[in-house]
C-alpha cells in the first residue's frame, strides 16, 4: 500500500521522459490510497498508465505504455502478468520507451485490470485473493527492473 498525496506526486512517479505523456483520469481525487497498483487508460485509448511500487519499494513508479495495434484480428493471447487469456481486444502488446532509440513491449491486458481478473479467478477456485497478488506485483517490478532498468524512482 502506498499514498500519493498530490497530482505533482503522481506525476513525479513517472520517468521525466514519460511525464509529458501522462493524462490523468478526470475523476481522480487526492490523497490517493493505492492498495497494490493504480492503472488507467487515457480517454483516447492510445496510452495506458501504471503506478506501482518500485522494485526497491521505496517510492511508487509510473510506466506510460502505448497500445500497439495489430493489422487484424489475432488469435487468443495470454497476458504475461496475470496469465489470463483473451482476444486481441482484451490482451495485446503494450510498449514503452527505454530511451530515445529503444522501445520494449510485453503482452498484457489492454486495460491493466490484471488484479481484478486474478481476484475473480481466486474467488472461483476457493483461494484467497491476497495469495495471487504478490506474484503479479513481482512480474510488474521485474519488467521495470529488467526491461526498463528502473531500480527506484529518484527524488526530485
Amino acid at each position: 500500500m502506498f499514498l500519493i498525496e498530490t497530482e505533482k506526486d503522481l506525476l513525479q512517479a513517472f520517468r521525466p521522459r514519460d511525464r509529458e505523456k501522462v493524462e490523468l483520469p478526470k475523476d481522480i481525487r487526492f490523497p490517493l490510497f493505492v492498495r497494490d497498483y493504480f492503472a488507467w487508460v487515457e480517454p483516447a485509448g492510445t496510452r495506458v498508465f501504471l503506478v506501482c511500487p518500485s522494485p526497491q519499494g521505496k517510492r511508487p513508479m509510473g510506466i506510460a505504455f502505448r497500445r500497439d495495434s495489430h493489422g487484424g484480428p489475432a488469435p487468443s493471447q495470454m497476458c504475461d502478468w496475470c496469465h489470463s487469456y483473451g482476444s486481441s481486444n482484451e490482451i495485446g502488446l503494450l510498449t514503452t520507451d527505454v530511451n530515445s532509440k529503444r522501445r520494449v513491449g510485453v503482452n498484457l491486458c489492454q486495460d491493466l485490470r490484471c488484479k481484478e481478473k486474478l481476484e475473480s479467478a481466486a474467488d472461483l477456485s476457493g483461494r484467497h485473493f491476497r495469495d495471487v497478488i504478490p506474484p503479479l506485483m513481482e512480474r510488474m517490478q521485474r519488467f521495470a527492473r529488467e526491461a526498463l532498468r528502473i531500480e527506484s524512482v529518484p527524488e526530485q
